[in-house]
């Protein structure tokens, strides 16, 4: 894996309130993450940002506060803006558990050996990963990223069961 790839953990949805805060849209890895990068000087987008309070919105998301954030139009400004920190500072992952910006870009292939596409998002409906598989051909598909479907996987390819790569 490329340890200086740098991940996303979340992206700025808006400004919240007056006082500079913002919504984060959470990705897999969420709040706790963040949390072990609150006040680390410039933790965020390669020095840029420094998150300074961070609190759960009890939605699925969050607020933030930022000390380059200091009112409603800086908060605004950074709306879309995707929170990353270096792949070296977060923690080492357990067997089976795998971060989304090391899924995304991986050549999928199936079970069989035929090459399917490339992984270009990984999306959660609520129960569990769900991959989006793009075709050379530029159509997409969908595959839970369970057993089941995606028996193996490593830093160079996703391995899909043939069944689960039908239009």
């Amino acid at each position: 894996m490329g340890h200086d790839k740098p991940v996303t953990l979340a992206a700025i949805a808006g400004a919240h309130g007056v006082a500079g805060e913002v919504r984060l849209k959470l990705f897999s890895e969420g709040v706790a993450t963040l949390k072990r990068h609150l006040n680390r000087e410039g933790g965020f987008n390669a020095g840029k940002l420094t998150l300074t309070a961070l609190r759960e919105d009890g939605k699925g998301g969050a607020i933030a506060r930022f000390a380059q954030c200091a009112d409603r139009n800086a908060a605004e400004a950074l709306r879309g803006t995707a929170l990353t920190v270096p792949r070296a500072s977060l923690p080492p992952l357990g067997e089976g558990e795998y971060y989304h910006a090391d899924l995304i870009g991986l050549p999928a292939v199936s079970d069989d050996g035929t090459a399917l596409g490339t992984c270009v998002a990984v999306d959660n409906f609520g129960a569990g990963d769900v991959l989006e598989v793009r075709r050379a051909d530029g159509k997409s598909f969908m595959v839970p990223m369970r057993a089941e479907a995606v028996p193996e996987w490593n830093a160079g390819r996703l391995v899909i069961v043939a069944a689960w790569a039908q239009d």
